[in-house]
Formats: C-alpha cells, sequence, structure tokens
C-alpha cells in the first residue's frame, strides 16, 4: 500500500473494526467478569473487599503487562515482520515471546505468592494483607505462569491478524471465571480464596489449548520451534514490551500510590477507591478491543513503510475509543450512587465510592483515546511520548492529588480530583505525539 493512495476513513474503520470486533466482545465478556468479581469480593464482607481491593493493582498489571504490554511488544514485532514479508523471523520470534512470557510470570509468582504479607501490608495495612494473603498465593503462585502464557500465545495470533481466533479462546476463559469464582467462593465456603483458584484453573485450560491452536498453525505460519535464540529477536519484542511493561507498571504504581494517600482515611475508604479504580481499569479492556486491532494494521503498515497510512489507522482508531470510553464515563459521571450501589451495600463505602466516581467517571474519554494511541505507538515503536504521558498522569495523581488532599484541605476529593487531572492528561500527551514529526521519527 502506498502513501499515495490513502484509504478514506470509513475503510480504515471498516479494517480496524473487523479486527476489532471479537476482541471486544472478548473485552465486554472480561470486563463483566471483573465486575463480578467486585460485586462477589464485596459479598465476602469489608474486610474482603479491601483486600481484594490491595491486590487489584498487582492482578491488574499481570494482566495489562502479558495481554497488552509485553503481549503487544509480540504483536508489533510480529506484525512488523510480516508486513515487511520476512516469515521466517515471524516464526521464530513466538519461542522468544515464550521465554519472555515464562521469565516474567516467575516474577510475580516469587513475589506475589512469596511474600504477599510484607508486599501488601505496605500498602494497605496488616488488617486488608491478612485477608489478601491466601487469595495472592493461588492468583500469583498458580496462575502467574498459564496466564503468561495463554495471552502471549493470543499475542501471537493477532500479530498474524487472527483476532477472532486469539478471541474465541480467551472469550472463553471469562465466561468461566466468573461461574467458577462463585461456585469455590461461597457454596465452597473459600470466599476470596476461591476466586484465586478459579483464576488459576480456567488459564491453565485456556493456555493449553492456546498452545495446541498456535503449534498447528493458527496465526498464519506454524512456529519454528527449533529457532536458534537471538539476542536480535528478543530486542524486537522487548524494545516495545518493555518499555510498554513500564509504563504498565507506572500505571498501577499510581493506583497503588493513592491508595497508600487514601489509607489514612480508614478501609471503607481503601475499598471504595478500589471501586473507582476498577471503573477506570475496565476501560483497559475496552479499550484493548481497539488497541489491539490498533497494533497490528499500525505494525503492518510501519513494517511495509507507510507512515501516513499508520498515522490515520492510530487517529480513527483513537477517537472511536474516545466515543466509547467517553460515553461510559459520562454514565458513570451522571449517576454514581447508582454505580457504587451495584457493588457495596456497605452505606459508609457506597457513600465515598459515589464522591470518587461522580469526580473520575468524567475523566475516562481521555483515558481510553490515550490508551488507544498507546497500543498504537507499540505497533509504530515509538514509546516516546507514551512515556511522557504516564509520568504526567503519576505526577499529577498523586502529587497534585497530595497538594489538593493535604495541605490544601480538599480531604478525599482533592485525591479523586488529582487521579481525574491524570487520566486527562494521559490521554492528551499521549495524543500529541501521533503527528508527522513524532512517526516516523526517532523512537
Amino acid at each position: 500500500m502506498s502513501a499515495t493512495t490513502a484509504p478514506a476513513p470509513s475503510e480504515l474503520l471498516r479494517r480496524i473494526g473487523a479486527l476489532a470486533a471479537p476482541t471486544m466482545l472478548m473485552s465486554l465478556l472480561q470486563a463483566a467478569a471483573q465486575l463480578f468479581e467486585t460485586w462477589l469480593a464485596a459479598r465476602q464482607g469489608t474486610a474482603a473487599l479491601a483486600g481484594w481491593a490491595v491486590v487489584l493493582p498487582f492482578a491488574l498489571l499481570l494482566q495489562q503487562m502479558s495481554a497488552g504490554a509485553m503481549g503487544g511488544g509480540v504483536v508489533s514485532a510480529i506484525a512488523r515482520a510480516l508486513g515487511g514479508r520476512r516469515d521466517a523471523e515471524a516464526s521464530a520470534l513466538v519461542v522468544h515471546a515464550v521465554l519472555i512470557a515464562t521469565a516474567a510470570a516467575l516474577v510475580f509468582a516469587i513475589a506475589l505468592a512469596g511474600f504477599p504479607r510484607s508486599i501488601l501490608g505496605a500498602i494497605a495495612g496488616e488488617a486488608a494483607a491478612v485477608a489478601a494473603a491466601p487469595y495472592a498465593i493461588w492468583l500469583f503462585g498458580a496462575g502467574a505462569l498459564p496466564a503468561w502464557l495463554a495471552n502471549t500465545l493470543a499475542s501471537v495470533l493477532r500479530g498474524g491478524g487472527r483476532h477472532g481466533l486469539a478471541a474465541r479462546v480467551m472469550a472463553g476463559v471469562w465466561i468461566a471465571i466468573p461461574a467458577i469464582s462463585w461456585l469455590l467462593a461461597e457454596p465452597a465456603g473459600l470466599g476470596l480464596t476461591g476466586i484465586g483458584i478459579a483464576f488459576a484453573l480456567v488459564f491453565w485450560v485456556a493456555s493449553l489449548i492456546m498452545a495446541m491452536v498456535v503449534l498447528r498453525g493458527g496465526a498464519g505460519f506454524v512456529p519454528d520451534r527449533r529457532a536458534r535464540i537471538s539476542g536480535a529477536l528478543f530486542k524486537r519484542i522487548l524494545s516495545v514490551g518493555l518499555v510498554a511493561c513500564l509504563l504498565a507498571s507506572i500505571a498501577n504504581l499510581t493506583t497503588i500510590m493513592v491508595t497508600i494517600q487514601i489509607a489514612s482515611h480508614g478501609a471503607a475508604a481503601v475499598a471504595a477507591y478500589g471501586i473507582s479504580a476498577r471503573l477506570e481499569f475496565l476501560m483497559i479492556p475496552l479499550a484493548f478491543g481497539i488497541g489491539s486491532a490498533l497494533t497490528a494494521l499500525v505494525g503492518r503498515a510501519v513494517g511495509a513503510g507507510d507512515w501516513a497510512t499508520a498515522r490515520r489507522i492510530a487517529w480513527a482508531g483513537g477517537l472511536l475509543a474516545l466515543a466509547v470510553a467517553g460515553g461510559v464515563g459520562a454514565f458513570v459521571g451522571l449517576q454514581p450512587a447508582l454505580v457504587a450501589g451495584a457493588f457495596t451495600r456497605d452505606p459508609e463505602v457506597a457513600a465515598i465510592a459515589t464522591r470518587a466516581i461522580a469526580i473520575i467517571g468524567p475523566a475516562l474519554g481521555g483515558f481510553g483515546l490515550g490508551m488507544a494511541l498507546y497500543f498504537a505507538s507499540m505497533g509504530a515503536g515509538r514509546m516516546r511520548w507514551p512515556v511522557a504521558a504516564a509520568l504526567s498522569r503519576i505526577g499529577l495523581a498523586v502529587g497534585l492529588g497530595w497538594v489538593l488532599g493535604v495541605p490544601l484541605g480538599f480531604g478525599l476529593e482533592g485525591h479523586f480530583l488529582g487521579v481525574a487531572l491524570g487520566i486527562t492528561a494521559y490521554g492528551l500527551v499521549t495524543a500529541a505525539a501521533v503527528r508527522p514529526g513524532v512517526w516516523p521519527g526517532k523512537s
């Protein structure tokens, strides 16, 4: 495709929609499963909800790194190889991606299953850590490896343009997890621990199925299982994936640091912020449906040297994500009490969550825009501006939020406003990068 025959906006949206639709459906199932998990954790009591809330940033970090961040590096590397007609390179990249996934999973398992009370207690106090520790041991000790493998192999499929196939397998995951979580948490009487066991069980099955699909050529090529280990091929993935993982870490560190600041207001405030943070992170799977398409399509265009089309694809998808996330944000911002009441029966938690959602909800549109263009930047291999966007976000959410909440005396509302301004800045700074001076500027 040449830059002189640029496709019309309607054609770009059609291409994005064709790849995004199955992933979007899978993402909606994931969002529904995560909403159900919030409700189920709340049914176990305020202590369990606080324990679940303190594990939440780490659980989301695992998903974001494996599916969106390092997964995006895998999609980008394979898409660029296929766009440049380097099929042998794409086949060899699969082994390298699996090795990266295994190493990353071990880091999660050792840290969060080995030392849950120390890590979680430092964030939210001893009571929340005690409630969270058994859940974290199962979630990360038994579930980190299969989750990383399943999401990495799904990224291989997306890199080959087989988004629908990847979505079908992962949709089964998010359909099964809520049912099994409920069975183990309530009829079996395992509470929060049962939710962690369900996650591990389902992802082990998913990883085995995904391995069979990829090995049989589901991505459009058969992986080279005997490929020589190459530093250059690791670099193809890690040059994007490591930066993306850093950004995911900063995003979750933002939530963790805000949680630490809010912890001085008590367990009810921590639980309430967990609800509002869940709404924010629900935009990630929604944006991922569009973003995964952007990573593959932008990567193919960049691999073929067509930067003008890459920019047009990015903006078409970014504006679509802005519309979707903005619609959700408008609804929750206008109906904060309704949304808060859906997650908790504790009146104190519901009251604080209502205040948080009313302030943070309207900013979700900018978050959707930023997330979509972040995925597009991975496809382009241009990650400097997304790093600046993430730093802007943490600076406003944590730094300005503290200034508003403590010295200026706005209390919890000050922290919530800092979070909202950080999200807005994230979207604006990421969007500022998608222009000719940066794409194809130096990475």
